[in-house]
């Protein structure tokens, strides 16, 4: 169940000395299992994780305190999403772009994407300070709306608004009037209908496993999400043993 907690601005400005990494962690996760809020009171982030064990507990906290909790509103997956199509149109090498475009094509896109660039290290720098400067300025802007003044800067320095990447000419590549992972489909079913029926058996094999390796990537990814929850939550109890033995 989602612990709500207030979305709207707080009555006048609330100064705090902000985890600015934990925010920028939860502002880039949008998961529907994690929900992450903002205490008002400490400027620390919780974020609780369907299935961790703490999650019951973490729910009563913020469910008994709701005034003293703000929930972190994350980049939307079609915002997200977005910020992909950009930088794949600023793409000028043209076999890496429609890599790209078919990449982002269908569920699973922001995992495949991020496989794609994983060859080309040089764009895949590019696309993560692309997007760092636009989870900061989604930042910013979610702080302003919610009249919350930070005591400390953040470690990224003086956000701007990005400027937009440039689009290469004729760019991107279209297929048609399908989407590029439509027309691939196309494809595959037009080679099957051509491979013998006793052939069959072997490319439905070769198809499920592939079908199989998406979920467990899916799984590892959902799995690694919890871990850098628990780790983060771990980090923060170790900060606060420490401060207190000093």
């Amino acid at each position: 169940m989602t612990t709500r907690a207030p979305t709207s601005p707080p009555r006048g400005p609330v100064v705090l000395e902000l985890d600015w990494n934990a925010l920028e962690v939860a502002v880039e996760r949008n998961a529907h299992d994690t929900d992450s809020f903002l205490d008002l009171t400490t400027g620390k982030v919780l974020t609780i994780v369907a299935g961790d064990p703490e999650a019951v507990h973490n729910r009563t906290l913020v469910s008994e305190n709701i005034r003293g909790f703000l929930r972190v509103e994350p980049a939307s997956s079609r915002e997200q999403y977005r910020w992909m199509e950009k930088f794949v149109g600023s793409v000028s090498d043209e076999p890496l772009r429609e890599r790209l475009i078919i990449s982002i094509d269908g569920k699973g896109a922001f995992r495949r994407f991020k496989d794609v660039l994983l060859a080309y290290p040089a764009e895949r720098e590019r696309w993560f300070s692309y997007r760092a400067e636009l989870l900061h300025w989604h930042i910013n802007n979610w702080l302003a709306q919610h009249t919350i003044e930070p005591s400390n800067p953040p470690p990224w320095g003086l956000v701007a608004e990005p400027a937009e990447l440039p689009v290469v000419p004729g760019k991107p590549v279209v297929h048609g009037a399908e989407a590029p992972g439509e027309a691939l489909r196309r494809q595959a079913r037009d080679l099957i209908d051509g491979i013998p029926a006793i052939e069959l058996p072997s490319a439905i094999a070769f198809l499920e496993f592939l079908r199989a390796r998406n979920q467990d990537a899916i799984a590892r990814d959902r799995e690694e999400r919890v871990e850098r929850a628990v780790a983060h939550d771990h980090d923060d109890d170790s900060d606060d043993t420490v401060r207190a033995a000093g």
